[in-house]
């Protein structure tokens, strides 16, 4: 996955940063309340889903309160704003191709929102399914390549639970998943002490498109300004830039 993958890594290790930031907290119980309302359970042992929404607001340090009032919210033991799903398509500098998740009670304020990053960062829409094909659902775990066992003995622990590709890649592996499978294979792994770094399901691409050092930053910075808007949950993108452009950029 080359530059995109490295992004994927620095997001990771930018992630303590991120999480400083109020709106952490805000997507994170936006996401445990529909991934209850979804899963027609505030049960985490029987909603995988929700379950992975509670460990990342553990990770960010949501008061226990704050999650319980999000899942029955989800379930409706609580009244709360009507949260619904939506999907935007479109495209960043380069011709990258931009797949925006969000979760939103008011759709009209959302697409506004975007539209106004995106038309003065060099971005503009796309019409629907213009580039939801070129992306995939699947799993990815993250491990650290220190701490680790060698890499054979990684690969075939996790081929062996159920994951469906294997790549080294910098100072960790990637290991990717069906969605469905992405539990099993993480707590398989950690239940063989192999340290995982992060773990989500997530839309990921065919083909990369190449990004030069101009518009590289642009991009990067384009899609920042998406992810940090209280409605967006997650930004998809196919870029493809050479692993010393963004070494230089996250310096």
């Amino acid at each position: 996955m080359g530059g995109h993958s490295h992004w994927a890594n620095i997001k990771h290790k930018k992630g303590a940063a991120d999480a400083k930031r109020g709106k952490a907290w805000t997507k994170c119980s936006r996401e445990i309340t529909i991934a209850a309302k979804l899963g027609a359970s505030g049960d985490v042992t029987s909603n995988p889903r929700l379950r992975k929404a509670v460990e990342e607001a553990k990770a960010v340090q949501m008061p226990s309160d704050t999650i319980t009032r999000a899942i029955k919210r989800g379930t409706g033991e609580l009244e709360g704003a009507a949260f619904e799903e939506l999907t935007y398509e479109g495209y960043a500098p380069s011709g990258v191709a931009l797949l925006i998740e969000c979760t939103s009670d008011n759709r009209n304020r959302t697409r506004t929102d975007i539209h106004t990053v995106m038309a003065k960062n060099g971005g503009s829409f796309g019409a629907p399914n213009s580039v939801a094909w070129m992306f995939k659902s699947k799993g990815l775990i993250i491990v650290n390549q220190e701490g680790s066992p060698c890499e054979d003995a990684v690969m075939e622990a996790a081929l062996d639970l159920g994951a469906e590709d294997f790549k080294p890649e910098d100072d960790v592996y990637e290991i990717y998943t069906a969605p469905n499978d992405l539990v099993k294979v993480k707590d398989g792994l950690a239940a063989k002490k192999i340290p995982i770094a992060s773990a989500e399901a997530g839309m990921f691409p065919d083909n990369l498109v190449a990004v030069g050092e101009t518009d590289a930053p642009k991009v990067l910075r384009l899609i920042e300004l998406l992810e940090g808007l209280d409605d967006v949950k997650n930004v998809y993108a196919n870029f493809d830039i050479p692993d010393k452009v963004m070494e230089k950029l996250a310096a």
